[in-house]
């Protein structure tokens, strides 16, 4: 009977501790934060981040000062993952930025991504030339950063290793995320990939909680974690929950899915900004922002520590 009761009690011990943690977490997610990422990546001073400009490594430069500023280790010797690409007969110099949180089982990985670069500039059009991608990802970027620093601020090192990518090139078809899963060593110890895309907008402004939910049909659990907790932690986001198979195109998360990865992707629909130099960070719902991240978080906590 002791030797029961003493199971039970370590048992509930473990399960008040990663409650504890995830809130912690949870606690660092926040609009400030969103703001500070997007508005500097949306600035007219950014040019739009075109792949292979100097505006592009700017971009990448900041995410990676972010990330050590937090606390996250590189992924190897460096944040960035170089690479080369010709993109209509011209040679383009590429950095993927990435993070990582080593885990207990360090060769097992989850992934949680989103592309940084967009469209840049446009000296035909008239008036506004930039494209400032505020939506188009610079959303997606700010998800990313604040999951690493809440998992910096839980405490605890998670079970599997974590990465925080950033791709370069995905406006160029997906040339970053494409070139990560090409020369990954060991791509079946990739348990999941978590992507972010254009997260921050309402395409029907009467309906300003809604956001996609795509995952991958053979995982139901993944719609089950998401929808207990939003209702758990009062999240202010109505998904439109997606099963599909993993070929499903539009983003990032393609490069995973065609090697059999599981993935989840948000996305807040499409809008009239879309591809558009009017795509400004004043536009943004940035309460439905910062929610998105908050369950993107839980959901990566539960896929590191399964």
């Amino acid at each position: 009977m002791k030797k029961s009761l003493f199971i039970l009690s370590l048992i509930i011990s473990c399960y008040i501790q990663a409650q504890n943690a995830e809130q912690k977490g949870l606690q660092t997610i926040n609009k400030s934060q969103a703001e500070a990422v997007i508005e500097f990546l949306a600035s007219d001073e950014l040019e739009g981040r075109e792949a292979g400009t100097p505006s592009g490594k700017v971009a990448a430069r900041f995410i990676s000062s972010f990330l050590k500023m937090t606390g996250i280790e590189p992924y190897l010797d460096s944040y960035y993952q170089p690479f080369e690409a010709v993109v209509k007969e011209k040679r383009l110099y590429l950095n993927n930025v990435i993070g990582k949180i080593e885990g207990k089982r360090k060769d097992e990985f989850v992934i949680v991504g989103a592309h940084y670069d967009h469209l840049g500039i446009d000296t035909t059009l008239v008036g506004d030339q930039i494209y400032n991608g505020a939506d188009d990802n610079a959303s997606g970027v700010s998800a990313v950063l604040q999951i690493a620093k809440a998992f910096i601020a839980t405490g605890e090192q998670p079970e599997r290793t974590v990465l925080f990518a950033l791709w370069d090139g995905e406006e160029k078809k997906l040339l970053g995320s494409n070139y990560f899963v090409e020369t990954f060593p060991g791509i079946s110890q990739i348990k999941g990939y978590l992507n972010f895309d254009m997260i921050g907008r309402n395409q029907d402004e009467s309906n300003p909680t809604h956001v996609v939910f795509f995952y991958t049909q053979e995982f139901p659990n993944y719609q089950e974690w998401l929808h207990t907790d939003i209702q758990k932690y009062e999240l202010q986001i109505t998904p439109s929950y997606k099963p599909c198979d993993n070929k499903l195109g539009g983003s990032d998360n393609v490069s995973f899915g065609r090697r059999d990865i599981p993935i989840m992707w948000f996305h807040t629909d499409g809008h009239p900004d879309y591809h558009k130099p009017t795509d400004h960070s004043d536009k943004l719902n940035w309460n439905k922002l910062v929610d998105i991240t908050k369950a993107s978080f839980l959901l990566m906590w539960k896929w590191a520590n399964e």
